[in-house]
Protein backbone atom coordinates (compact mmCIF):
# COMPACT_ATOMS: atom_id res chain seq x y z
CA UNK A 1 0.00 0.00 0.00
CA UNK A 2 1.15 3.84 -0.91
CA UNK A 3 -0.17 6.58 1.41
CA UNK A 4 0.53 10.03 0.57
CA UNK A 5 0.15 12.62 3.87
CA UNK A 6 -0.63 16.11 3.49
CA UNK A 7 -0.11 17.80 6.48
CA UNK A 8 1.52 20.89 7.98
CA UNK A 9 2.84 21.98 11.11
CA UNK A 10 3.46 25.62 12.10
CA UNK A 11 2.92 28.04 15.10
CA UNK A 12 -0.65 28.76 13.93
CA UNK A 13 -1.54 25.30 13.54
CA UNK A 14 0.77 23.63 16.11
CA UNK A 15 2.09 20.26 16.13
CA UNK A 16 -0.49 18.03 17.07
CA UNK A 17 -1.36 17.44 13.77
CA UNK A 18 1.80 16.47 12.31
CA UNK A 19 2.29 14.50 15.11
CA UNK A 20 -1.13 12.07 14.55
CA UNK A 21 -0.17 11.97 11.10
CA UNK A 22 3.62 10.42 12.11
CA UNK A 23 1.27 8.17 14.33
CA UNK A 24 -0.86 6.48 11.96
CA UNK A 25 2.58 6.76 9.42
CA UNK A 26 4.33 4.69 11.57
CA UNK A 27 1.75 2.36 12.23
CA UNK A 28 0.97 1.50 8.30
CA UNK A 29 4.80 1.14 7.91
CA UNK A 30 4.44 -1.66 10.33
CA UNK A 31 2.28 -3.39 7.88
CA UNK A 32 4.60 -2.82 5.16
CA UNK A 33 3.03 0.10 4.05
CA UNK A 34 5.00 3.29 1.72
CA UNK A 35 4.29 6.58 3.21
CA UNK A 36 5.29 9.98 2.00
CA UNK A 37 4.62 13.73 3.56
CA UNK A 38 4.07 16.24 1.56
CA UNK A 39 4.11 19.47 3.55
CA UNK A 40 4.59 23.29 3.21
CA UNK A 41 4.95 23.99 6.93
CA UNK A 42 7.19 21.59 8.90
CA UNK A 43 9.56 22.13 12.05
CA UNK A 44 12.72 21.11 11.57
CA UNK A 45 12.78 18.60 14.53
CA UNK A 46 9.33 17.00 13.57
CA UNK A 47 10.62 16.98 10.23
CA UNK A 48 13.75 14.52 11.23
CA UNK A 49 11.54 12.43 13.32
CA UNK A 50 9.99 11.43 9.98
CA UNK A 51 13.16 11.11 8.13
CA UNK A 52 14.63 9.17 11.35
CA UNK A 53 11.04 6.52 11.46
CA UNK A 54 12.08 5.95 7.53
CA UNK A 55 9.29 8.47 5.79
CA UNK A 56 9.69 9.76 2.84
CA UNK A 57 9.61 13.87 3.51
CA UNK A 58 8.63 16.17 0.67
CA UNK A 59 8.62 19.96 1.40
CA UNK A 60 6.55 22.75 -0.73
CA UNK A 61 8.32 25.58 -1.92
CA UNK A 62 7.45 27.96 1.22
CA UNK A 63 7.28 31.43 -1.61
CA UNK A 64 3.99 32.65 -0.71
CA UNK A 65 1.67 33.38 -3.63
CA UNK A 66 -1.94 35.47 -3.33
CA UNK A 67 -3.65 33.62 -0.76
CA UNK A 68 -7.49 33.26 -1.80
CA UNK A 69 -9.73 32.58 1.30
CA UNK A 70 -12.76 30.83 -0.70
CA UNK A 71 -14.71 31.51 2.15
CA UNK A 72 -12.30 29.42 4.91
CA UNK A 73 -11.74 30.91 8.05
CA UNK A 74 -8.09 29.61 7.99
CA UNK A 75 -7.40 30.09 4.39
CA UNK A 76 -4.99 31.87 5.51
CA UNK A 77 -2.68 29.07 7.59
CA UNK A 78 -1.95 27.44 4.16
CA UNK A 79 0.60 30.07 2.96
CA UNK A 80 -0.87 30.18 -0.37
CA UNK A 81 -3.95 29.53 -2.41
CA UNK A 82 -5.85 26.24 -2.94
CA UNK A 83 -5.11 26.04 -6.42
CA UNK A 84 -1.42 26.75 -6.19
CA UNK A 85 -1.18 24.21 -3.25
CA UNK A 86 -2.96 21.86 -5.92
CA UNK A 87 -0.52 22.32 -8.27
CA UNK A 88 2.42 21.78 -5.79
CA UNK A 89 0.88 18.68 -4.23
CA UNK A 90 0.58 16.69 -7.46
CA UNK A 91 4.18 17.36 -9.10
CA UNK A 92 5.52 16.30 -6.29
CA UNK A 93 3.44 12.88 -5.66
CA UNK A 94 3.44 12.64 -9.60
CA UNK A 95 6.29 10.12 -9.98
CA UNK A 96 4.01 6.89 -8.95
CA UNK A 97 0.49 5.83 -7.97
CA UNK A 98 -0.96 6.29 -4.73
CA UNK A 99 -3.65 4.05 -3.14
CA UNK A 100 -4.65 6.63 -0.53
CA UNK A 101 -4.00 10.12 0.14
CA UNK A 102 -4.74 11.92 3.90
CA UNK A 103 -5.50 15.11 4.31
CA UNK A 104 -5.03 16.98 7.74
CA UNK A 105 -5.27 20.46 7.09
CA UNK A 106 -7.68 23.27 8.11
CA UNK A 107 -7.21 25.51 4.64
CA UNK A 108 -7.94 22.23 2.10
CA UNK A 109 -11.69 21.55 1.40
CA UNK A 110 -13.29 19.47 -1.52
CA UNK A 111 -11.85 22.16 -4.30
CA UNK A 112 -8.71 20.52 -2.94
CA UNK A 113 -9.59 17.06 -2.78
CA UNK A 114 -11.76 16.87 -6.20
CA UNK A 115 -8.53 17.93 -8.41
CA UNK A 116 -6.26 15.28 -6.12
CA UNK A 117 -8.84 12.42 -7.26
CA UNK A 118 -6.39 12.39 -10.16
CA UNK A 119 -3.04 11.60 -8.18
CA UNK A 120 -4.87 8.95 -5.46
CA UNK A 121 -7.40 5.98 -5.36
CA UNK A 122 -9.21 6.70 -2.03
CA UNK A 123 -8.90 9.83 0.38
CA UNK A 124 -9.11 10.22 4.04
CA UNK A 125 -9.98 13.70 5.30
CA UNK A 126 -8.77 14.14 9.16
CA UNK A 127 -11.19 17.10 10.60
CA UNK A 128 -12.35 18.40 14.06
CA UNK A 129 -13.84 21.54 13.40
CA UNK A 130 -16.81 20.40 10.59
CA UNK A 131 -16.80 23.93 8.67
CA UNK A 132 -16.75 23.00 5.17
CA UNK A 133 -17.13 20.57 2.58
CA UNK A 134 -15.02 17.38 1.84
CA UNK A 135 -14.80 14.93 -1.23
CA UNK A 136 -13.51 12.28 0.25
CA UNK A 137 -14.26 8.50 1.00
CA UNK A 138 -12.97 8.57 4.74
CA UNK A 139 -13.42 11.51 7.29
CA UNK A 140 -12.21 10.76 10.83
CA UNK A 141 -13.11 12.70 13.84
CA UNK A 142 -11.37 11.62 16.83
CA UNK A 143 -12.57 14.33 19.14
CA UNK A 144 -15.79 13.94 21.24
CA UNK A 145 -18.93 16.36 20.81
CA UNK A 146 -22.53 15.90 21.72
CA UNK A 147 -23.74 15.85 17.74
CA UNK A 148 -21.45 14.23 16.38
CA UNK A 149 -23.79 12.23 14.12
CA UNK A 150 -24.71 15.45 12.67
CA UNK A 151 -22.11 17.25 12.40
CA UNK A 152 -20.82 16.27 8.83
CA UNK A 153 -24.69 15.95 7.22
CA UNK A 154 -24.09 17.39 4.02
CA UNK A 155 -20.39 18.30 4.08
CA UNK A 156 -19.41 14.61 2.95
CA UNK A 157 -20.03 12.18 -0.18
CA UNK A 158 -23.21 9.85 0.45
CA UNK A 159 -20.53 6.69 -0.08
CA UNK A 160 -17.97 8.04 2.65
CA UNK A 161 -17.09 6.18 6.19
CA UNK A 162 -17.47 8.29 9.22
CA UNK A 163 -14.47 7.55 11.55
CA UNK A 164 -16.43 9.61 14.92
CA UNK A 165 -15.13 9.94 18.24
CA UNK A 166 -12.13 9.00 20.92
CA UNK A 167 -12.55 5.67 20.17
CA UNK A 168 -10.65 6.72 16.66
CA UNK A 169 -8.17 8.16 18.41
CA UNK A 170 -4.89 8.11 16.98
CA UNK A 171 -2.39 7.26 20.17
CA UNK A 172 1.33 6.13 19.87
CA UNK A 173 1.73 2.44 20.92
CA UNK A 174 3.14 2.95 24.13
CA UNK A 175 -0.37 4.31 25.40
CA UNK A 176 -1.97 1.05 24.46
CA UNK A 177 0.62 -1.31 25.71
CA UNK A 178 1.12 0.94 29.06
CA UNK A 179 -2.84 0.77 29.73
CA UNK A 180 -2.21 -3.14 30.16
CA UNK A 181 -0.32 -1.96 33.16
CA UNK A 182 -2.32 0.78 34.90
CA UNK A 183 -5.99 1.32 36.29
CA UNK A 184 -8.87 3.84 36.56
CA UNK A 185 -7.05 6.26 39.20
CA UNK A 186 -8.99 5.57 43.40
CA UNK A 187 -8.91 8.96 43.54
CA UNK A 188 -5.73 10.14 45.58
CA UNK A 189 -3.39 12.51 44.44
CA UNK A 190 0.46 12.26 45.22
CA UNK A 191 1.86 13.04 41.57
CA UNK A 192 1.08 15.87 39.92
CA UNK A 193 1.77 16.02 35.81
CA UNK A 194 1.99 19.34 34.06
CA UNK A 195 1.91 19.33 30.09
CA UNK A 196 1.06 21.86 28.00
CA UNK A 197 1.95 20.66 25.18
CA UNK A 198 5.77 20.79 23.37
CA UNK A 199 5.46 24.89 22.34
CA UNK A 200 2.74 26.35 24.66
CA UNK A 201 3.68 29.86 23.59
CA UNK A 202 1.34 31.72 25.96
CA UNK A 203 3.67 29.62 29.06
CA UNK A 204 0.64 28.09 31.00
CA UNK A 205 3.49 25.78 32.47
CA UNK A 206 4.75 28.99 34.35
CA UNK A 207 1.56 29.45 35.70
CA UNK A 208 1.09 26.10 36.78
CA UNK A 209 3.94 25.80 38.29
CA UNK A 210 3.34 28.79 40.41
CA UNK A 211 0.39 27.53 41.52
CA UNK A 212 1.10 24.62 42.38
CA UNK A 213 4.34 26.01 44.44
CA UNK A 214 1.51 27.66 46.40
CA UNK A 215 0.25 24.29 47.46
CA UNK A 216 3.26 22.13 48.14
CA UNK A 217 2.42 21.85 51.79
CA UNK A 218 0.23 18.96 50.21
CA UNK A 219 3.55 17.15 49.75
CA UNK A 220 2.96 16.52 46.20
CA UNK A 221 5.15 14.96 43.46
CA UNK A 222 5.14 17.28 40.45
CA UNK A 223 6.51 16.09 37.08
CA UNK A 224 6.52 18.70 34.40
CA UNK A 225 6.90 17.95 30.70
CA UNK A 226 7.95 20.96 27.94
CA UNK A 227 9.44 20.50 24.59
CA UNK A 228 12.73 21.53 23.61
CA UNK A 229 11.07 24.19 21.25
CA UNK A 230 9.61 25.82 24.66
CA UNK A 231 10.23 29.61 24.32
CA UNK A 232 10.87 29.65 28.11
CA UNK A 233 13.18 26.62 28.47
CA UNK A 234 15.56 27.36 30.77
CA UNK A 235 13.03 29.90 33.10
CA UNK A 236 11.25 26.73 33.81
CA UNK A 237 13.92 24.12 34.32
CA UNK A 238 14.89 26.75 36.84
CA UNK A 239 11.95 27.37 38.32
CA UNK A 240 11.57 23.80 38.54
CA UNK A 241 14.81 23.44 40.06
CA UNK A 242 13.84 26.09 42.57
CA UNK A 243 10.84 24.33 44.09
CA UNK A 244 12.02 20.76 43.95
CA UNK A 245 9.72 19.98 41.08
CA UNK A 246 11.43 17.39 38.27
CA UNK A 247 11.18 19.26 34.48
CA UNK A 248 11.53 16.91 31.92
CA UNK A 249 12.77 18.17 28.29
CA UNK A 250 11.31 16.52 24.87
CA UNK A 251 10.86 13.07 26.95
CA UNK A 252 10.27 9.90 25.31
CA UNK A 253 8.82 8.79 28.20
CA UNK A 254 5.21 10.63 27.96
CA UNK A 255 3.01 7.28 28.33
CA UNK A 256 5.41 6.31 31.66
CA UNK A 257 4.51 9.89 33.39
CA UNK A 258 0.77 9.74 32.62
CA UNK A 259 0.71 6.44 33.78
CA UNK A 260 2.56 7.32 37.21
CA UNK A 261 0.29 10.51 38.00
CA UNK A 262 -2.81 11.02 39.87
CA UNK A 263 -3.96 13.99 38.31
CA UNK A 264 -2.40 15.68 35.25
CA UNK A 265 -2.75 19.29 34.39
CA UNK A 266 -2.80 20.80 30.43
CA UNK A 267 -3.80 21.79 27.64
CA UNK A 268 -7.03 19.79 25.72
CA UNK A 269 -6.62 18.66 21.99
CA UNK A 270 -4.89 15.21 21.38
CA UNK A 271 -3.56 14.80 25.21
CA UNK A 272 -6.84 14.31 26.20
CA UNK A 273 -7.14 11.08 24.58
CA UNK A 274 -3.74 10.26 25.78
CA UNK A 275 -4.71 10.95 29.03
CA UNK A 276 -7.87 8.88 28.53
CA UNK A 277 -6.39 5.89 27.93
CA UNK A 278 -4.62 5.69 30.86
CA UNK A 279 -7.31 6.86 32.91
CA UNK A 280 -5.72 9.68 34.29
CA UNK A 281 -7.74 12.80 35.28
CA UNK A 282 -7.35 16.34 34.10
CA UNK A 283 -7.60 19.80 34.69
CA UNK A 284 -7.57 21.11 31.27
CA UNK A 285 -7.73 24.45 30.06
CA UNK A 286 -8.12 25.53 26.04
CA UNK A 287 -4.93 26.42 24.50
CA UNK A 288 -6.62 27.34 21.42
CA UNK A 289 -10.04 28.38 19.90
CA UNK A 290 -10.30 25.34 17.87
CA UNK A 291 -10.33 23.26 21.35
CA UNK A 292 -12.39 25.40 23.45
CA UNK A 293 -15.61 23.32 22.31
CA UNK A 294 -13.61 20.16 22.52
CA UNK A 295 -13.00 20.77 26.01
CA UNK A 296 -16.18 21.74 27.38
CA UNK A 297 -18.06 18.79 25.09
CA UNK A 298 -15.53 16.47 26.87
CA UNK A 299 -16.15 18.12 30.72
CA UNK A 300 -20.12 17.79 30.11
CA UNK A 301 -19.26 13.91 29.56
CA UNK A 302 -16.88 13.61 32.81
CA UNK A 303 -14.14 12.92 30.87
CA UNK A 304 -12.09 15.61 32.08
CA UNK A 305 -12.85 18.43 34.62
CA UNK A 306 -12.31 22.16 33.05
CA UNK A 307 -13.35 25.57 34.84
CA UNK A 308 -15.71 27.55 33.47
CA UNK A 309 -13.50 30.73 33.57
CA UNK A 310 -9.80 30.71 32.24
CA UNK A 311 -9.31 34.38 32.88
CA UNK A 312 -6.30 34.03 35.79
CA UNK A 313 -4.97 30.87 35.12
CA UNK A 314 -2.69 30.36 38.19
CA UNK A 315 -5.57 31.77 40.80
CA UNK A 316 -7.80 29.50 38.91
CA UNK A 317 -5.36 25.82 38.62
CA UNK A 318 -4.57 26.83 42.64
CA UNK A 319 -8.39 26.92 43.35
CA UNK A 320 -9.03 23.73 41.66
CA UNK A 321 -6.82 22.09 42.33
CA UNK A 322 -7.19 22.08 46.18
CA UNK A 323 -11.06 21.49 45.03
CA UNK A 324 -9.95 18.17 43.78
CA UNK A 325 -7.67 17.01 46.51
CA UNK A 326 -10.65 17.05 48.52
CA UNK A 327 -12.66 15.36 46.20
CA UNK A 328 -11.12 12.06 45.45
CA UNK A 329 -14.57 10.20 44.09
CA UNK A 330 -14.81 12.92 41.77
CA UNK A 331 -11.62 11.92 40.22
CA UNK A 332 -12.55 7.94 40.62
CA UNK A 333 -15.74 9.09 38.39
CA UNK A 334 -13.53 11.00 35.65
CA UNK A 335 -10.71 8.49 35.76
CA UNK A 336 -13.44 5.66 34.98
CA UNK A 337 -15.31 7.91 32.38
CA UNK A 338 -12.01 8.80 30.66
CA UNK A 339 -10.71 4.84 31.05
CA UNK A 340 -13.74 3.90 29.29
CA UNK A 341 -14.03 6.26 26.65
CA UNK A 342 -10.53 5.19 25.13
CA UNK A 343 -8.58 2.07 24.57
CA UNK A 344 -6.09 2.52 22.62
CA UNK A 345 -6.77 1.07 19.78
CA UNK A 346 -7.99 3.96 17.85
CA UNK A 347 -5.01 3.60 14.61
CA UNK A 348 -5.82 0.34 14.42
CA UNK A 349 -8.94 0.73 13.95
CA UNK A 350 -8.30 3.73 11.46
CA UNK A 351 -5.50 1.03 9.41
CA UNK A 352 -8.50 -1.31 9.04
CA UNK A 353 -10.86 1.42 7.63
CA UNK A 354 -8.12 2.16 4.98
CA UNK A 355 -7.80 -1.93 4.40
CA UNK A 356 -4.56 -2.47 5.94
CA UNK A 357 -5.76 -5.25 8.25
CA UNK A 358 -3.58 -8.06 9.03
CA UNK A 359 -6.98 -10.15 8.85
CA UNK A 360 -8.48 -11.66 5.86
CA UNK A 361 -12.32 -13.27 5.69
CA UNK A 362 -13.04 -16.07 3.86
CA UNK A 363 -16.63 -18.23 4.24
CA UNK A 364 -16.36 -21.28 5.89
CA UNK A 365 -16.81 -24.54 3.86
CA UNK A 366 -17.03 -28.28 4.84
CA UNK A 367 -13.52 -28.52 4.98
CA UNK A 368 -13.23 -26.67 8.23
CA UNK A 369 -15.86 -29.06 9.69
CA UNK A 370 -13.41 -30.58 12.02
CA UNK A 371 -11.79 -27.52 13.20
CA UNK A 372 -15.18 -26.30 13.52
CA UNK A 373 -15.98 -29.17 16.19
CA UNK A 374 -12.78 -28.83 18.03
CA UNK A 375 -12.62 -25.29 18.96
CA UNK A 376 -16.69 -24.99 19.56
CA UNK A 377 -16.11 -28.01 22.28
CA UNK A 378 -13.27 -26.29 23.40
CA UNK A 379 -14.23 -25.19 27.34
CA UNK A 380 -12.77 -21.86 26.71
CA UNK A 381 -15.60 -21.28 24.05
CA UNK A 382 -18.12 -23.39 25.60
CA UNK A 383 -17.80 -21.10 28.66
CA UNK A 384 -19.26 -18.24 26.92
CA UNK A 385 -21.61 -20.03 24.26
CA UNK A 386 -25.60 -19.91 24.95
CA UNK A 387 -25.21 -23.28 25.11
CA UNK A 388 -22.51 -24.36 27.04
CA UNK A 389 -23.07 -28.40 26.85
CA UNK A 390 -20.44 -30.06 24.12
CA UNK A 391 -22.00 -30.67 21.31
CA UNK A 392 -22.17 -34.55 19.63
CA UNK A 393 -19.92 -34.80 15.76
CA UNK A 394 -23.49 -35.74 14.03
CA UNK A 395 -25.49 -32.34 15.49
CA UNK A 396 -21.86 -30.75 14.36
CA UNK A 397 -22.41 -31.70 10.96
CA UNK A 398 -25.82 -31.41 10.38
CA UNK A 399 -25.62 -28.11 11.81
CA UNK A 400 -22.90 -26.79 9.71
CA UNK A 401 -24.59 -28.55 6.23
CA UNK A 402 -27.59 -26.25 7.44
CA UNK A 403 -25.51 -23.40 7.98
CA UNK A 404 -23.73 -23.88 4.83
CA UNK A 405 -26.74 -24.17 2.57
CA UNK A 406 -29.00 -21.51 4.67
CA UNK A 407 -27.80 -18.03 2.68
CA UNK A 408 -29.14 -16.30 5.94
CA UNK A 409 -26.86 -17.96 7.87
CA UNK A 410 -23.21 -16.99 7.26
CA UNK A 411 -20.04 -18.39 8.64
CA UNK A 412 -17.50 -16.63 8.44
CA UNK A 413 -13.65 -17.40 9.09
CA UNK A 414 -10.80 -14.64 9.91
CA UNK A 415 -6.75 -15.95 9.45
CA UNK A 416 -4.24 -14.27 9.53
CA UNK A 417 -1.36 -15.20 7.62
CA UNK A 418 -2.74 -18.54 6.35
CA UNK A 419 -3.52 -19.32 10.27
CA UNK A 420 -7.16 -19.44 11.51
CA UNK A 421 -7.52 -16.45 14.15
CA UNK A 422 -11.04 -16.57 14.58
CA UNK A 423 -14.78 -17.74 13.77
CA UNK A 424 -18.10 -15.20 12.71
CA UNK A 425 -21.24 -15.76 12.19
CA UNK A 426 -24.45 -13.70 10.76
CA UNK A 427 -27.90 -14.75 11.40
CA UNK A 428 -29.61 -12.43 8.83
CA UNK A 429 -33.10 -11.77 9.74
CA UNK A 430 -34.51 -9.06 6.79
CA UNK A 431 -32.24 -5.75 7.80
CA UNK A 432 -31.00 -6.97 10.98
CA UNK A 433 -27.93 -8.92 11.21
CA UNK A 434 -27.25 -10.38 14.56
CA UNK A 435 -23.47 -11.51 15.65
CA UNK A 436 -21.50 -13.73 17.43
CA UNK A 437 -17.85 -14.54 17.66
CA UNK A 438 -14.83 -16.00 18.92
CA UNK A 439 -11.29 -16.61 18.70
CA UNK A 440 -9.90 -19.99 18.36
CA UNK A 441 -7.70 -21.14 21.35
CA UNK A 442 -4.56 -20.29 21.53
CA UNK A 443 -5.20 -16.63 20.02
CA UNK A 444 -7.08 -15.41 22.66
CA UNK A 445 -5.88 -12.64 24.36
CA UNK A 446 -3.70 -11.25 21.51
CA UNK A 447 -5.62 -8.39 20.77
CA UNK A 448 -7.18 -9.72 17.74
CA UNK A 449 -10.67 -9.33 18.82
CA UNK A 450 -11.76 -5.57 17.78
CA UNK A 451 -9.64 -6.83 14.48
CA UNK A 452 -11.49 -9.97 13.57
CA UNK A 453 -14.90 -7.96 14.33
CA UNK A 454 -14.22 -5.29 12.24
CA UNK A 455 -13.24 -7.76 9.04
CA UNK A 456 -16.21 -8.98 9.48
CA UNK A 457 -18.27 -6.07 9.46
CA UNK A 458 -16.60 -4.72 6.68
CA UNK A 459 -17.08 -8.44 4.34
CA UNK A 460 -21.13 -8.13 5.78
CA UNK A 461 -21.23 -4.16 4.19
CA UNK A 462 -19.69 -5.48 0.99
CA UNK A 463 -21.92 -8.76 0.32
CA UNK A 464 -24.78 -7.97 2.27
CA UNK A 465 -26.33 -4.55 1.35
CA UNK A 466 -29.63 -5.26 2.71
CA UNK A 467 -28.45 -5.40 6.32
CA UNK A 468 -28.66 -1.74 7.98
CA UNK A 469 -28.16 -3.24 11.71
CA UNK A 470 -25.76 -5.97 13.81
CA UNK A 471 -26.74 -7.22 17.03
CA UNK A 472 -25.12 -8.70 19.44
CA UNK A 473 -26.33 -10.95 22.40
CA UNK A 474 -23.32 -11.58 25.08
CA UNK A 475 -23.74 -13.53 28.11
CA UNK A 476 -23.75 -11.09 31.78
CA UNK A 477 -20.50 -13.02 32.64
CA UNK A 478 -18.47 -12.50 29.28
CA UNK A 479 -16.56 -9.22 29.99
CA UNK A 480 -14.26 -9.65 27.52
CA UNK A 481 -17.38 -9.20 25.06
CA UNK A 482 -18.93 -6.63 26.22
CA UNK A 483 -15.68 -4.50 26.42
CA UNK A 484 -15.49 -5.66 22.51
CA UNK A 485 -18.62 -4.63 21.41
CA UNK A 486 -18.95 -1.72 23.41
CA UNK A 487 -15.51 -0.15 21.73
CA UNK A 488 -16.44 -1.80 18.57
CA UNK A 489 -19.43 1.43 18.85
CA UNK A 490 -22.20 -0.89 19.54
CA UNK A 491 -24.60 0.64 21.86
CA UNK A 492 -26.19 -1.25 24.61
CA UNK A 493 -29.63 -1.51 25.25
CA UNK A 494 -32.39 -1.55 28.00
CA UNK A 495 -32.29 -4.53 29.80
CA UNK A 496 -35.11 -7.65 29.57
CA UNK A 497 -37.45 -7.96 32.01
CA UNK A 498 -40.09 -10.84 32.02
CA UNK A 499 -42.66 -12.36 34.63
CA UNK A 500 -44.81 -15.15 34.78
CA UNK A 501 -48.87 -14.20 34.68
CA UNK A 502 -50.78 -15.76 37.23
CA UNK A 503 -54.27 -16.95 36.22
CA UNK A 504 -57.03 -16.61 39.06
Amino acid sequence: MKVAIRVDASDQIGTGHGMRCLTLADALTQRGAQVRFVSRHMPVHLRAMMVAKGHDVMLLNSSPSKVISDGLSHAHWLGTSQHADVQDTIQVLSDQAWDWLVVDHYSLDARWESVLRQTAKNILVIDDIADRQHNCDVLLDQNFYADMGSRYTGKVPGHCQLLLGPRYAMLRDEFRRMREQVNPRTGTIKRVLIFFGGVDAENYTARAIEALANIASHDLHIDVVIGAQHPHCEQIESACADRGFVCHVQTSRMAELMASADLAIGAGGSASWERCCLGLPALAFSMANNQRHLVEEAASRGLLYAPLSQSGVTPSIELHVKALLDNPRLLQFISRRAWEAVDGFGTQRVMWAMGCSSIVIRQATQADSENLYIWRNHPSIRAVSRDADPIEKSTHEAWLRAVISDPDRILLIGECQDEVIGVVRFDVRADEAEVSLYLVPGHQGEGFGSELLFAAEKWLVEYRSEVFAIKAEVLGSNQPSHRLFRTGGYQPRAALYTKKVHRL
